[in-house]
């Protein structure tokens, strides 16, 4: 039997991922996809009802920047364009819900000394905050967009990035306005860990980020977060940061729970945070916590990985009810990847989540995190952002970790990869 033929995807001019500059206005006209092996919607009314709700021999059709249309291929309406999907998968573009992409230099020799028996620690972070001061703007754009660039090529559409390598008023905030010119999802973490020049006086610092900091970095960010952890803010220091940051109108996010148990889950709960990041080392009031909250637990396992340290245990988390988001905390210290079908591979095999589990997770489960339901499924209404792959079904970016599976990659209903 003839193997269908493989769509072309034709080569595209760089375009920036802010959603309010995108260049929609390329394509008014309606595309239908057809002929899609597995189509993932997220939506559970449709196909399977199951959470993904999985669409088999199905169809997509796609108006502007949005989806307008789902289902099975046979019953599609009509377009003015016609792609053939050749009997591939289809899901929503992932949405990289935690990453650190503004920095200068990287921690090779770091990386290199803990693989050979250091542990990671929060001390690491200064190397990158010393280089990141020495960079200029366009270094730290340049490097922005290509690792935006490379997770794009991964069928990453919509991403959020922080600060946090500066740590001076100056610093953060011109972070921050490289950032907002590339997405919407852009977050303050001047609370990343006490600025070296004030190490003896972490009390002179935690006033700097709430006041001239926060009022200089507020205009730029959506969100507010800390890394509450030892070594870096305790709670009461992290409740006074976030709530600093909710009074300029930023939302809450936590860096919680990484290396040790700490207040870090309960603070991001008692503060509706849209998400509690990491969380590694959880009580069972932890749990109880997260499962009877609108907060997100976004499992970061390139951390994991990249440190040998304890996996998070994902399946305690979804048992008990618990929204669980995937994402790959791209940074130069600890989780230097910007593949999020690596981090659903690592999911699967380390951290006790079925594949379907992970796929919504990196999915539905980011856009959760971002508070967003116009990302992360293809129902209509929600933005045209779609991952194809070069197999039949999404389980196989778990089934076959480590091979680049994603063969086009649309955007705003723009044709991206």
């Amino acid at each position: 039997m003839t193997a269908p033929a493989r769509p072309h995807f034709r080569s595209r001019p760089h375009i920036r991922f802010r959603p309010h500059e995108d260049v929609t206005d390329t394509m008014s006209s309606s595309t239908v996809i057809t002929n899609i092996a597995a189509l993932v919607t997220n939506d559970p009314s449709l196909g399977d009802n199951s959470p993904l709700g999985l669409v088999r021999d199905a169809a997509v059709v796609i108006d502007g920047d949005r989806v307008a249309w789902t289902g099975e291929s046979s019953k599609a309406p009509a377009t003015d364009n016609r792609l053939d999907a050749g009997g591939r998968a289809v899901l929503p573009g992932f949405v990289d819900s935690h990453s650190h992409l503004l920095f200068g230099g990287d921690r090779t020799e770091e990386f290199n000394a803990r693989m050979s028996g250091r542990p990671y620690s929060a001390g690491g972070i200064r190397t990158t905050v010393a280089a990141t001061r020495a960079a200029s703007d366009a270094e730290l754009e340049a490097g922005l967009t290509r690792y935006l660039e490379e997770a794009l090529r991964q069928g990453t559409t919509t991403f959020e990035t922080k600060s946090g390598y500066g740590l001076t008023t100056a610093d953060e905030s011109r972070a921050l306005r490289v950032a907002a010119r590339h997405t919407d999802e852009v977050t303050f973490l001047g609370a990343h860990i006490v600025a070296p020049e004030l190490a003896d006086d972490p009390a002179a610092y935690v006033a700097l980020v709430t006041g001239e900091m926060l009022d200089a970095c507020a205009p730029y960010a959506r969100w507010i977060d800390v890394f509450c952890e030892k070594g870096a803010f305790d709670g009461d220091q992290a409740r006074a940061i976030l709530t600093a940051g909710k009074a300029k109108g930023l939302h809450p996010r936590v860096h919680a729970n990484q290396l040790s148990h700490g207040p870090g889950v309960q603070l991001a709960v008692d503060l509706d945070a849209a998400s509690a990041d990491h969380c590694t080392h959880l009580t069972d009031t932890d749990v109880d916590a997260l499962a009877n909250s609108r907060t997100v637990a976004t499992l970061l396992p390139g951390a994991e990985f990249s440190t040998r340290a304890e996996w998070p245990d994902a399946r305690r988390l979804i048992d008990a009810g618990v929204t669980v988001a995937l994402s790959t905390d791209c940074n130069p210290g600890s989780s230097f990847t910007s593949s999020v079908p690596f981090c659903v591979a690592l999911a699967v095999r380390d951290m006790g989540m079925t594949p379907d589990e992970a796929v919504w997770s990196a999915t539905a489960g980011g856009a959760a995190a971002l508070r967003r339901d116009d990302i992360g499924r293809l129902t209509p209404g929600a933005y045209a952002d779609l991952t194809l792959l070069d197999a039949p079904s999404h389980v196989h970016l778990a089934y076959r970790p480590g091979v680049p599976l994603v063969a086009g990659v649309w955007r705003r209903g723009v044709q991206m990869v």
